[in-house]
């Protein structure tokens, strides 16, 4: 399913987020675990991923950093910053009042939570 370029605008940071927290990775990786993890919905080439990390540091979310890989070959690698986690955190909880809201309405399959948390 192809997401429409409005929905990605929120969603597709957020997931980069969520994917740094987990660890640092290079852009390439960003795009496999991003369409495996998703099952292809948040799918997205280097070229909308690259300036979405660019973006995401210039607002100090994210850092990146250049490091030699097994191959030798130098790669740059990204990492969440604590802002980048308070970001994470507060977006979440956003995006998670939208699906519940969305559920209530019959908009979604999710059930929503009694406490208001994650589902």
């Amino acid at each position: 399913m192809r997401i429409e370029r409005e929905l990605m605008r929120g969603a597709g940071p957020l997931a980069v987020l969520k994917l740094l927290e987990r660890g640092e990775m290079y852009g390439y990786q960003l795009v496999e675990a991003l369409a495996r993890r998703s099952d292809g919905v948040l799918a997205m080439g280097q070229s909308t991923l690259y300036p979405m990390l660019y973006n995401l540091e210039s607002k100090g979310l994210v850092e990146g950093f250049w490091r030699e890989a097994d191959s030798g070959r130098e790669r740059k690698y990204y990492r969440l910053t604590d802002k980048g986690r308070k970001r994470l955190a507060e977006d979440s909880r956003q995006w998670r009042a939208l699906a519940t809201a969305l559920s209530q309405l019959g908009i979604t399959d999710a059930a929503p939570s009694p406490a208001g948390g994650a589902a």
